[in-house]
């Protein structure tokens, strides 16, 4: 606990203080803006209940459910009829071309996303949906496709027959968060947890073209962890995101969630705690924390662990409600950066209601590896207004931006080390129900901030479902 108490002495210092400058900005660079340009509409009637506080067409940690590739971008979502519906736009353009992919949502869980991801080594489209801790379904279309837009029809022939395994690999009975990520190869790999919230592990598998293979589990859920009220002897770490840098280091910031509600002050809050980091230089197959020490090895008996040194660079204990699989994003030079967000000390030392108190009370905070090597954290001055999830992206002048609940847009400026917060959307006009989907590979190919977000509406009668197109600094 020591070592916790002299780290957040230190990240407090650098909310408060000046941050140096990241190293990236020139003076003649221009600082964070967004011009609206428009939206399009991909469903006026897209189902809509509410689980888990949220949207199963907008989980902000759902990836991807929006992205481009090679001039067109594509999105994924669940119609009122229960179907699982991929469409498809050249950039810039009106209109959406759907087609369904022969699977129906089968409970009213907003866990049960779709992810999408692209095989660059084969040209194909990958879908993997519909999981909380069961089964999942998985769909891909024929090789080329993602290659030739123009040139191949987008119909339903293009995909094959729903699976309950990766082509005939079969990875666990009890599978959540599915998140595609290309490899700077060609490959695709498929993160997702095994086991169940509060005892599970991360695991990758990876397509290279011809077959998926099972890398292993890399994430452990054994050891302790005592906080002032309790101890806990299980967890399981949820992932902010997992990215690869231009120079082919991946990254991933995450926080633990324990097991026994007995390490929190109350009951009503949430057993999430501390914010960690580690990367990994062999696409996956060995981690590091910050000092680049192996702390994990996918698929082998050391797995990355909550007693493991120097994972933590944001300390908090489980009485702050912080939320789990933010977000996360690296900049021009491969530095890592991420959004958590919790309720301040400030406010208390206890939150009794995760809900009610993010909503009343939450603020989002960035944190971010400077071009010393350091740590620094900001507290972004845009108050949550709700318990859900905000996204993260930088543009290719490393301005920062942070994607709010309801479509609200802050920005922070390199030159000033992302010290400079302010508001410069506030989701007005679009009347956004929470979280929204972010299209991360659109900013670096198209200098456009895409999102996806669904209208409010009650219980279950179906919703809007919008695209709305942000120009970035030219």
């Amino acid at each position: 606990m020591k070592r916790r108490t002299l780290l957040g002495a230190a990240l407090a210092g650098a909310v408060v203080s000046p941050a140096l400058a990241s190293g990236t900005a020139r003076a003649a660079d221009p600082g964070p803006s967004v011009t609206r340009t428009g939206t399009t509409t991909l469903d006026s009637q897209a189902i809509f209940f509410v689980s888990y506080d949220g949207l199963v067409n907008n989980n902000a940690f759902q990836k991807n459910g929006l992205l481009t590739y090679k001039g067109y971008q594509y999105a994924v979502w669940y119609t009122a009829d229960r179907n699982a519906v991929v469409g498809r736009r050249v950039l810039g353009g009106t209109t959406w071309s759907t087609v369904r992919v022969g699977h129906t949502l089968r409970y009213n869980d907003s866990h049960n996303v779709i992810s999408m991801g692209v095989s660059k080594i084969d040209g194909r489209l990958h879908l993997n949906m519909d999981s909380h801790s069961d089964g999942f379904t998985y769909v891909k279309s024929v090789a080329g496709l993602m290659d030739n837009p123009a040139g191949l029809s987008w119909t339903a022939s293009r995909f094959g027959t729903p699976q309950s395994t990766l082509d005939g690999l079969a990875l666990t009975s009890q599978f959540t968060y599915p998140q595609f990520v290309s490899t700077p190869d060609g490959r695709l790999q498929l993160s997702y947890r095994v086991a169940v919230s509060g005892n599970g592990r991360n695991a990758l598998a990876e397509y290279n073209g011809t077959s998926w293979t099972a890398l292993g589990e890399w994430s452990g859920s054994t050891g302790a962890y005592t906080s002032e009220h309790g101890s806990s002897t299980a967890r399981n770490m949820y992932l902010h995101g997992i990215d690869y840098d231009r120079n082919g280091r991946l990254h991933s910031f995450f926080t633990w969630r324990e097991q026994n509600g007995a390490v929190m002050c109350s009951s009503g809050g949430i057993t999430n705690h501390d914010t960690g980091y580690v990367y990994s230089d062999d696409r996956g197959r060995t981690w590091r924390n910050n000092a680049g020490t192996v702390v994990g090895v996918t698929g082998g008996s050391d797995k990355v662990s909550v007693n493991d040194a120097g994972l933590v660079v944001d300390p908090l204990n489980p009485d702050h409600s912080l939320m789990n699989q933010e977000s996360q994003f690296t900049d021009s030079a491969g530095r890592p950066h991420a959004i958590i967000s919790y309720v301040p000390g400030r406010f208390g030392q206890c939150t009794t209601n995760y809900v009610a108190d993010r909503t009343r009370n939450g603020r989002a905070f960035h944190v971010r590896k400077n071009a010393s090597g350091a740590w620094q954290k900001t507290e972004i001055p845009v108050p949550l207004n709700s318990s859900q999830r905000t996204k993260l992206v930088l543009d290719k002048y490393d301005n920062a931006y942070a994607i709010f609940p309801f479509g609200r847009i802050a920005g922070a400026s390199a030159a000033s080390g992302h010290t400079d917060w302010r508001l410069l959307f506030d989701g007005g006009g679009l009347n956004a129900f929470g979280e929204v989907v972010v299209d991360e590979t659109r900013v670096a190919q198209d200098n456009v901030l895409s999102f996806m977000y669904q209208e409010k509406s009650s219980g279950t009668t179906p919703s809007a479902l919008h695209v709305v197109d942000f120009g970035l600094p030219a």
